[in-house]
């Protein structure tokens, strides 16, 4: 069965309701061995798109990840991108802000961490946590010291997707292809998981009581994810809701849509000049000899 990456993506002004995209749906694979080789086969050529993506240096790509604590973010992006060049991607999270970062406004601390061309960025989380988290916890954005004067409660969030939208058609406009990942989990998914790190001394170190406190406040995150895709998906810089409680879907699901992504550009190799070409000549001669 084949992986269609639109069936995914939300259409843009188009509203959301999460209650009414899947978090689980039937395996594209048979079995795990099935699922190891399907998985195989797309980092193959996910690998060799990337070695493109650098050779003709005009794109970047943006991978930006986005869920809830447990849904898969960082096993996603481990396997996923384990056959790309470390030369050509870099992966960035970004945490809760820092005194640097909150002296500045919220962007400044992802744009710096933007992907050169030819080259994949990935955010793990980004600066979609100031229209989530930080929607959920207003107390995060009184410490961002924001004039008063320019603080229109009302309207916050709303300016802040415009903010988010301006750099985004920015960064199209300038050859940086935008991809956004909602790994869509469910509440009680995320409760064996949590049970999981409990029970497994190796993922211990994965749980903390904050992940639980944060459990109470689903509702409130459902809500903001659901405004936040909604208005910020666009034909340039779309979202797509990957069900997450199946991890290996999850996986093939994602690295099927980046390969469409980059498969969209118009890439190719650098042809040699007429005067490169004698050159190569000349020096493949010399070398035959």
């Amino acid at each position: 069965m084949k992986i269609e990456s639109e069936d995914f993506r939300v259409r843009e002004g188009k509203e959301v309701k999460l209650k009414d995209w899947p978090t689980r749906v039937k395996p594209f694979y048979r079995s795990k061995e099935h699922c190891q080789e399907m998985l195989s086969d797309h980092i193959k050529v996910l690998s060799r798109q990337q070695g493109l993506l650098y050779a003709h240096n005009r794109y970047a790509v943006l991978l930006i990840f986005q869920a809830m604590d447990a849904a898969g973010k960082d096993g996603a992006i481990k396997h996923v991108m384990s056959g790309i060049n470390p030369q050509g991607c870099e992966v960035f999270s970004f945490k809760h802000p820092g005194t640097e970062d909150l002296a500045h406004d919220f962007l400044w601390r992802t744009t710096c961490r933007l992907p050169e061309r030819g080259r994949i960025g990935i955010f793990n989380r980004s600066y979609y946590e100031e229209v989530l988290i930080v929607r959920v916890h207003p107390e995060i954005l009184r410490a961002q010291q924001i004039p008063e004067e320019l603080l229109d409660k009302k309207r916050i969030w709303e300016k802040r997707y415009c903010s988010i939208l301006d750099l985004e058609k920015h960064l199209h406009r300038n050859g940086t292809c935008v991809v956004k990942f909602f790994l869509h989990l469910s509440k009680d998914e995320q409760r064996q998981r949590f049970l999981e790190r409990i029970d497994n001394p190796e993922k211990n170190w994965k749980f903390s009581q904050a992940d639980l406190a944060e459990r109470k406040f689903w509702k409130d995150y459902m809500k903001a994810y659901e405004d936040c895709l909604g208005a910020t998906s666009t034909d340039h810089a779309p979202w797509y809701i990957v069900p997450a409680d199946d991890k290996e879907n999850a996986r093939l699901i994602i690295s099927q849509i980046i390969l469409d992504t980059l498969k969209s550009l118009k890439m190719s190799y650098p042809e040699p000049g007429k005067a490169h070409r004698r050159e190569l000549q000349s020096v493949r001669q010399l070398l035959a000899k």
